[in-house]
Formats: C-alpha cells, structure tokens, sequence
C-alpha cells in the first residue's frame, strides 16, 4: 500500500510557515527571515519514503493586498485551499485569531482534514526561577504558561470546530515528528505523483534568486526589500563550478542607490553572502555577477509579474 497527497501550509504572514516546511522537507527549501512577507511564491518540498510521498507547499502569508504583487501572493495562498489533501493552518502564540476572517472562513467551510498548528509555544516557556527564588515560583510561571496555551487552543477550537490542533515549535522541531506521523495516516492510498529522487517543483534559478533575495530582506530596511525582484539571466553550470549573472530590480533611482551602497560596498556585500549560501545550496564553487536595474512599479504591473513568475494558474 503506497501513500501520496498534497500537503498545504497556510496561515497569516510571521507566523513560521518557512521554518515549518524547512523542517519538514528535511532541506532548506524556502527562505525564512524575521521580516513579514518573505514567501512571495507557492513553493513545493517532497518527502518520500519507500511507501509514501508528501507534497508540501509553503505559501505566502494571508493579508489584504495593496497592489498587484500582494494579489498574486494571496492568489497562491487561495489556490492552496483547492488543491490540499491534508491542510495545515499555522499560527502561532502571540496572533489574534480572528485576523484575516476572510480567509479563516474560508478554512471553516473546508471537508479535507485541517490540522491548525499553534507555532512558537517555546515563547510560552517559563524562565529559569532567578537567583534565590525557589521552585513554587517556576511551578506558578509553568502553570500560567499551561492556562494560556489552554486559552488559545480553546478559542481556536471555537473558530475551526473540525480541526485537530496541535502545539509545535518548528523552531526546535518540537512536536514535528508527530505531526508527519499523522499526516501519514491522513494521506490518501496513491501512487507517487513525481519522480521519488525529486525534492521540489521549482528549479536551480529559482533558488538563486530566493537566495539572493534573503539577503536583501536581512541586509536592508524598511520598503527597500519588499520592492526588490531578483532574475537569473544567466546559470551555465559545469562538472566543477556553476557561473550565475543576476540582475537585481527596484522600482526608483533612489533605491538603486541604495542596493549599491557607497562605493558599490552595500551589494558586494550582498553577493559575497548570498554566493556563500549558493555553494552550500549547490555543494559546489559559485561565480556570481549581479547587477542592479530600475523597473518603474514593476510590483503593480501585471506584464512584469508575469514575467517574473507571479502568475498563479
């Protein structure tokens, strides 16, 4: 008997989604950062054993959208709700449950298993007692860390009635072994859907340009990341090296200058750790050229988000 089945995360945006479907997969699929809005694309990781194979998809974070890259990134979060065997609805310890309703509405009315997983419960956890206290005073901290898990667990139960919830710190890895176990009792009877050697969808310049763009989102503030797109124009690789031109788009002159930093130093940068993170990615020595172009509103412009991928169908 062989099992398959596609495996959907979803939830609001810096809930932990990426980290989740990194520790999953079991590979760095898709980039994770502190900052919203890191996941633009549908991004599928593979997991196979010798009778089973999961189909993961991370996607980008549920918000109302204010121009035309935000439609596509909510349209790869819908389209996830159509196409799941098994949904995962993240959130996490801090989120008010009722954000987004729009899209929770949408969770409630599903009739495939949803497992809502309560992320970062590790945040929860008592600090060591400080010096000369005793331990009644952890058993009192463990005891209000205990009522308020029990309190979002409950008012979540309220919202998605039908869904299993788990506590898990996908951080830590905490309660990730469980949940892959239930999801193999949850996967349908299937053949394989892709080749057992293959971990995901996308390929090699796609993970060029993800990487590249981690950078940019740890390395810059405010609006500069969010207004970056990242395009591979050239991946040539060889037995011995891979050799990668990468053209970096913003949408002012202003934030040209920017990414290039004074004396080009701000990219260098850049490209010195994003090449570090290639050759780990590829196992093998990167030689990378970026440069950096101006694509007036590109994130508004639904020619050039076709171009770079946003496209949903």
């Amino acid at each position: 008997m062989h099992k398959a089945g596609f495996v959907n995360i979803v939830g609001n945006p810096n809930v932990g989604k990426s980290t989740l479907m990194n520790q999953l997969v079991g590979e760095r699929i898709s980039i994770a950062t502190f900052k919203a809005q890191t996941t633009r694309h549908r991004i599928m990781g593979i997991v196979n054993t010798d009778d089973m194979q999961i189909v993961f998809s991370d996607t980008p974070g549920v918000l109302k959208p204010n121009y035309k890259l935000q439609e596509s990134m909510l349209a790869f979060s819908e389209s996830a709700l159509q196409d799941a065997d098994v949904l995962l609805y993240v959130t996490d310890v801090v989120e008010n449950p009722e954000k987004n309703m729009d899209f929770l509405q949408k969770v409630q009315k599903m009739t495939i298993p949803v497992i809502l997983l309560i992320n970062k419960i590790d945040s929860l956890t008592p600090d060591p007692s400080p010096k000369g206290e005793g331990s009644s005073t952890t058993s009192k901290s463990s005891d209000t860390s205990q009522a308020r898990l029990t309190a979002i667990v409950d008012k979540w139960h309220s919202l998605l009635p039908n869904a299993e919830i788990l506590p898990i710190s996908a951080k830590n890895k905490f309660g990730v072994d469980i949940l892959l176990k239930r999801i193999h009792e949850l996967l349908p009877e299937s053949p394989a859907y892709f080749d057992k050697d293959q971990l995901t969808d996308k390929p090699a310049r796609f993970f060029v340009s993800e990487i590249i763009r981690e950078k940019i989102l740890l390395y810059y503030d405010k609006e500069i990341p969010y207004s970056v797109e990242v395009s591979v124009e050239r991946f040539k690789e060889t037995d011995k090296n891979i050799h990668i031109n990468a053209v970096i788009y913003v949408e002012r002159d202003s934030q040209k200058g920017i990414i290039i930093g004074h004396q080009g130093i701000a990219l260098k940068k850049v490209s010195t750790e994003a090449r570090k993170s290639l050759e780990k990615f590829f196992d093998k020595p990167i030689y990378l050229e970026t440069f950096v172009k101006v694509d007036k509103d590109w994130r508004s412009s639904q020619r050039e988000l076709d171009h770079f991928g946003y496209n949903p169908e």
